[in-house]
């Protein structure tokens, strides 16, 4: 599958650099040196990356100048990602394979169905579309105890509202 792992920001310096916007939680993996970054009109190398005050600059084989990088801003970058891999634990999820997923109480009755995930500073959310309207669920396992992608739902605990 195809997903978003950046977006090409401002030109950095002279020789062909850009800051980058970080997409993925992978970004060693797939901003690595060599590795190849797919475009809407192709595919890009990467040449050189750093980190600078906190931001990615990444380098592109090819484009050695500020005009040439000016012009790939705003410019997304994916990665072909197979979202059946398993990550690097075991509550590693793609948001492509939470999305569609049915929610259910602890005793198995209907809830909603997953909408979206929300990646907020404190943890990600789950966008629960119920009856009576969207809830935010975050996604820790007190409150989200299963996730079962076989079954193609998610057990959860939504907070008490007073």
């Amino acid at each position: 599958m195809r997903l978003n792992v950046g977006r090409i920001g401002r030109a950095h310096g002279i020789l062909g650099e850009a800051t980058i916007e970080v997409r993925t939680d992978e970004p060693e993996r797939r901003f690595a040196v060599g590795a190849e970054v797919l475009t809407e009109d192709g595919k890009l190398t990467i040449s050189s990356a750093r980190v600078h005050n906190g931001i990615l600059l990444l380098g592109f084989e090819g484009i050695n100048t500020r005009n040439d990088i000016e012009k790939l801003r705003n410019t997304l970058l994916y990665a072909d990602v197979d979202i059946n891999e398993s990550g690097e634990d075991e509550d590693d999820y793609h948001v492509q394979q939470l999305i569609g997923l049915r929610a259910e109480l602890e005793d198995g009755s209907e809830f909603g169905v997953v909408t979206d995930v929300l990646n907020l500073p404190a943890q990600d959310c789950l966008v629960i579309k119920t009856k009576s309207g969207e809830v935010l669920i975050p996604f820790v396992r007190q409150l989200v105890p299963i996730v079962d992608l076989a079954g193609k739902r998610v057990v959860v605990i939504p907070p008490v509202m007073s």
